[in-house]
């Protein structure tokens, strides 16, 4: 199973907009995906679920996360990297059984010009710490703003052409 990670608790993001386009063309291709957007992270979480604690409220999300075989991060850059909600969240969840060895695919998104590259090549970083296997192609979507349509729905031919190449690699990897 393919958990997609909507990588900012920010609420009515387009980030789990993107995510969403994500699962809708996994599901045509009928690969088993599921979202886990960090909005629904518990609110306490830093005084919960870090240095080997776990809460009651973290255990089903800790479950997905074990039980995926693959993700997908989609990331929006917050101050030229990744959410600091998102280096929680992968802080926050069980070492090292996790993550390692597991494959992952990277999405980055930005509202300016170069969609994310440095926070994906950080994140990109902290995956092959965690000894992931990360696909090779990676998207960026500069402006993100201008990707999506008013159904929250991206509908740039080119970018519908790169995004289902990668998820032809995905099916594939």
């Amino acid at each position: 199973m393919i958990l997609i990670i909507s990588g900012t608790n920010r609420p009515h993001s387009k980030t789990l907009k993107i995510a969403k386009c994500y699962q809708q063309l996994l599901h045509r291709k009928s690969v088993e995906n599921e979202i886990f957007s960090l909005s629904d992270l518990p609110a306490n979480i830093l005084e919960t679920d870090l240095y080997g604690k776990r809460s009651p409220a973290f255990e089903p999300i800790q479950q997905k996360v074990s039980q995926a075989d693959m993700f997908i991060f989609v990331a929006p850059e917050y101050n030229g990297s990744i959410p600091g909600a998102l280096k929680l969240f992968i802080d926050c969840c069980t070492f090292p059984i996790s993550f390692y060895h597991k494959k992952v695919a990277l999405v980055g998104l930005s509202s300016g010009r170069y969609g994310n590259l440095r926070g994906i090549d950080h994140l990109t970083g902290i995956c092959h710490y965690l000894r992931m296997h990360v696909l090779p192609l990676k998207i960026f979507l500069p402006n993100v703003q201008q990707e999506l349509n008013e159904n929250g729905e991206l509908f740039k031919e080119d970018t519908l052409h790169f995004i289902n190449e990668q998820i032809e690699e995905i099916v594939r990897f």
